[in-house]
């Protein structure tokens, strides 16, 4: 089992961090866990240029460390995503990862397990974990649960509500993975998003979609002719 975790934050010691490393250490007391904790701000990741040729060739032009990122991902089994609240939205070196990281129109997350953590000082925190688990579901992904945690601004306090949803979740994708859980309303609407929406839209395009159709095939998305 291969469970990627993320922390968005451009802080390694912040309150995101400190989730993300709790439900680490929780992960690494089950057997045949492989862990990958990944701080997105020790990456070199360059803004999109908004060419879309990555949807006809199935890749990026720029290299550095965004295509790697996204592939690790596309090999892992769940993803734990996390990122502090600016603006009522997410981080801007998450959000930069995420423009280049072939997730909605890609299916990136098609068939993996995810948790979403989000960390604010207010209400917006709830807009911004909104923005996070659409993402994660939108991208194919199975939502095993999320965590909204506000704290004041530099605290690492974790009250024992807080800690105790992280060790739930962290059990709860471990054991999603290990059966394969079936989130069946997750997955109708992710089969009408995707067959009236992202499928739809793609074959509009024809062949400047090429690279997107490629990929939907080597992760068993489709299997008809296009």
């Amino acid at each position: 089992m291969n469970i990627i975790i993320i922390n968005g934050s451009p802080r390694k010691n912040g309150v995101t961090a400190k989730i993300l490393h709790k439900m680490e250490e929780t992960l690494q007391l089950k057997e045949n866990v492989n862990i990958e904790f990944i701080h997105i701000a020790d990456l070199e990741i360059n803004p999109c240029s908004g060419c879309c040729s990555c949807y006809k060739t199935g890749y990026c032009y720029i290299e550095d460390d965004a295509e790697r990122l996204s592939k690790k991902i596309s090999l892992a089994d769940g993803l734990i995503i996390g990122s502090p609240t600016y603006a009522s939205n997410l981080s801007g070196i998450l959000k930069q990862f995420i423009d280049r990281g072939h997730f909605v129109i890609e299916q990136l997350l098609y068939d993996k397990y995810v948790v979403s953590v989000v960390t604010g000082e207010n209400y917006g925190s709830q807009d911004a974990s909104k923005i996070l688990t659409k993402l994660l579901k939108y991208s194919g992904g199975k939502l095993s649960g999320k965590i909204v945690c506000n704290v004041p601004f530099n605290s690492n306090h974790l009250n024992k509500k807080v800690q105790m949803k992280i060790n739930y979740l962290a059990d709860k994708i471990f054991v999603d993975i290990s059966q394969k859980r079936k989130y069946r309303i997750q997955s109708l609407v992710q089969k009408i998003i995707f067959k009236f929406g992202i499928e739809s839209f793609v074959k509009s395009k024809g062949e400047k979609y090429n690279g997107v159709v490629k990929r939907w095939r080597e992760h068993h998305i489709i299997k008809n002719k296009f």
